[in-house]
């Protein structure tokens, strides 16, 4: 079941205009949120950051109390033990090209089925920069094409992920992730200033790990002890192999925050 502008409609049934301007030039938001035995985690730092997104897009401000409605009737509906939560809000129906017209927002809400990700993965590094500068950096707007060519790029070298420089030749973030790095025993993860989108998980491990924020050149990746990637549906993974590099598996400051994540998000349901 989909929740389609204020109602909950079956999937066949769920239709969204050809000329959505989220369709046809990726004017829009959205926010993927894990769900645990059907309850959404840290549901309340998603809706906020979604309607940050809005703002920083220039479209009207979602009802939140109707998007979490929304979020409640499709988890219901559709229960599962591990779930992705996805809620895309969109400039609406619009005129061919980049001008918006007077229809107002799309909004749909829909769930599947999750897995539980490994311990440990592979991330591949590209050549494409993250611009930090950009009108949308930070933004999570549906315009992921950028992602889509490096997360390619990144199964082709045997790895689930891709991290990106920004143009200042400084670590910033993966296509669907946060990165962390180990250096000294500290743990470090890139600022905001980086273009880098603010992530929940990414914020909740700051928070409960004593992560720092800290520029980063690119090629810290060659150096750093430990590395680990933070997203929804990840949690906390460490990163065993960046390109033809081996790291230590699950090195000691990646098993605490894996440990404390683990503990904390379990022990409260939206921190």
């Amino acid at each position: 079941m989909i929740w389609l502008n204020g109602a909950l409609v079956d999937e066949s049934r769920a239709e969204v205009s050809v000329l959505d301007h989220g369709l046809t030039v990726g004017d829009g938001v959205f926010e993927t949120i894990k769900t645990v035995d059907g309850q959404p985690f840290a549901l309340t730092r998603h809706l906020e950051r979604l309607a940050r997104s809005a703002a920083g897009l220039g479209l009207p401000a979602p009802d939140l109390d109707a998007v979490r409605k929304g979020c409640q009737s499709v988890v219901e509906a559709t229960p599962l033990p591990l779930g992705r939560l996805r809620i895309t809000y969109t400039g609406g129906l619009s005129p061919l090209g980049s001008d918006r017209g007077d229809a107002p927002p799309t909004l749909v809400v829909a769930i599947g089925a999750a897995a539980v990700r490994p311990q440990t993965t592979a991330v591949s590094t590209v050549a494409w920069t993250r611009n930090e500068h950009s009108a949308v950096a930070g933004l999570k707007t549906t315009s992921y094409a950028e992602n889509v060519v490096a997360l390619a790029h990144a199964h082709r070298a045997g790895a689930s992920e891709a991290l990106f420089a920004n143009t200042a030749g400084h670590l910033c973030e993966g296509t669907g992730s946060n990165v962390f790095v180990v250096l000294g025993g500290r743990l470090l993860t890139p600022p905001l200033s980086s273009g880098c989108l603010a992530g929940i998980t990414r914020a909740l491990v700051a928070e409960w790990c004593g992560a720092e924020e800290a520029e980063l050149p690119y090629d810290v990746l060659r150096e750093a002890d430990e590395v680990l990637l933070t997203s929804t549906l990840r949690d906390v993974q460490a990163v065993a192999r960046i390109d033809d590099r081996e790291l230590p598996a699950l090195g000691p400051v990646t098993r605490a925050a894996m440990a404390t994540f683990a503990a904390r998000s379990a022990a409260d349901i939206d921190p």
